[in-house]
């Protein structure tokens, strides 16, 4: 498996039989020009939606004409299972609804948070176990924060946990860095590149935390 991160909350994953999946795609410039990353240049042929904010959902700016999910289903051989959440700590009330997407690619099993703004029941973290990959967001603000981001995995104990949703130069949005979600930790893995390629039998222990800079 190879997972490339595009920017904000968008990865690119691609199995070793050609498959891809593309998570939240971001239009640029959305939000008055908050969201300043490059144009979205990778196709897919899968791409998921957490919720359907301009930096999450913006599905025409993928190229291409991938499948759309927003639910559980199959699609392209690949199972898509959804835990659903919220965006804020208010049942919703605030920025509404966030779907937790899970689904295994090369016997990896992967878990993208979107835009989630609370911890997860008891329930919902059980149903975490056995996630090697966890993508969170770890920004704060319209999502969980870093001490948040970190209790969470810390309680299903996935394999790699690569943060999103932080602050970069081409966010205008008052998100924390991703230095105050490092700080502290032993475990760190920052790359130079955008991409890494990653084989079941070679995972590390938990919890490792990978560092992608964004390509766009």
């Amino acid at each position: 498996m190879k997972i490339k991160f595009l920017g904000h909350s968008t990865f690119l994953i691609t199995g070793s039989n050609g498959v891809s999946v593309l998570t939240d795609p971001y239009q640029t410039g959305a939000f008055g020009g908050a969201i300043g990353f490059d144009p979205i240049s990778d196709g897919a042929d899968v791409v998921t939606v957490s919720h359907e904010h301009e930096d999450h959902a913006a599905t025409s700016a993928v190229p291409g004409q991938p499948l759309i999910v927003r639910s559980e289903c199959q699609a392209k051989g690949i199972v898509f299972d959804v835990i659903p959440t919220f965006h804020d700590q208010n049942q919703g009330a605030s920025r509404g609804d966030n779907r937790i997407f899970l689904f295994d690619i090369d016997g990896i099993k992967v878990a993208h948070f979107g835009d989630l703004g609370h911890i997860p029941t008891p329930r919902q973290v059980k149903q975490l176990e056995g996630v090697n990959v966890a993508m969170i967001p770890v920004g704060g603000k319209f999502t969980i924060g870093p001490s948040e981001a970190w209790e969470l995995v810390k309680r299903f104990l996935p394999n790699i946990v690569i943060p999103m949703h932080f602050k970069t130069p081409k966010i205008g949005f008052p998100l924390a860095s991703i230095e105050q979600f490092l700080e502290g930790k032993t475990d760190v893995r920052r790359e130079i590149g955008s991409e890494i390629s990653l084989e079941k039998s070679l995972l590390p222990e938990p919890i490792q935390i990978v560092f992608l800079p964004p390509a766009n």
